[in-house]
């Protein structure tokens, strides 16, 4: 009996955070066109600490802005404010947070999470019904691992296991090794803002780096499909 064709990896998508947000109005009018203008999966929400009631107020000023456009808004931690301010789900860091945020967020929005060190770890946030998991991303010290251990963990992940799994990239370069090694998706933030030929180039940049990066995973989706 012949084996069953695995189905092409699709294209991996890009996974935006934002600056930390204390007034939103400058993404509220930026959002728009970067959105439109790259096939963004979902934008993470960092917000900065201040009262709960101004924090959902800058979530309802951006929510529409990136749910609009097709993509996912999710909070950086915050899982008590996603229901009340209209998030579609939360990125959690470390086993513990995910396994607490689980009963609130499940089963209608999504739990993501980083902050897995270890494989066995990554394994366990799985098992607990995590929607992703993300490798790469710096520790509480700004402290990461190199740019081909993250690839590594990612290629042995997208072999393995169902659940999607995102690189976080700082560079354009480590964006192309993360799509190469198999990422779903490349998680971009402070470099992209920090762009002197500003955001939406970077990001077109970094797109076009993936899109060339996907042309060398085994199994790859042709352009044109998926």
């Amino acid at each position: 009996m012949a084996a069953k064709p695995v189905p092409p990896r699709p294209l991996p998508r890009l996974y935006l955070r934002t600056p930390e947000v204390d007034d939103p109005a400058p993404l509220v009018a930026s959002l728009p066109g970067l959105l439109a203008g790259a096939d963004v999966a979902a934008v993470l929400l960092h917000l900065k600490e201040t009262d709960q009631r101004g924090m959902i107020s800058r979530i309802k000023a951006l929510a529409p802005v990136i749910q609009n456009a097709g993509a996912a808004l999710l909070l950086d931690g915050r899982v008590e404010l996603v229901a009340r301010a209209g998030a579609d789900g939360a990125h959690l860091t470390g086993i513990a947070a995910l396994a607490e945020a689980l009963p609130s967020l499940k089963p209608d929005r999504i739990a993501g999470v980083g902050g897995l060190p270890t494989r066995h770890e990554s394994m366990e946030a799985g098992e607990l019904g995590a929607d992703y998991v993300l490798f790469g991303e710096p520790d509480a010290r700004g402290q990461r691992p190199s740019m081909e251990a993250i690839a590594e963990r990612l290629q042995w992940w997208a072999e393995l296991f169902e659940p999607p799994c995102v690189g976080f990239a700082g560079s354009r370069e480590e964006a192309f090794e993360f799509a190469a090694a198999g990422a779903d998706f490349v998680l971009v933030g402070d470099f992209i803002w920090n762009d002197k030929r500003g955001a939406a180039a970077a990001l077109a940049e970094v797109e076009q780096a993936i899109r060339q990066a996907h042309t060398m995973v085994p199994g790859a989706a042709k352009a044109g499909q998926g």
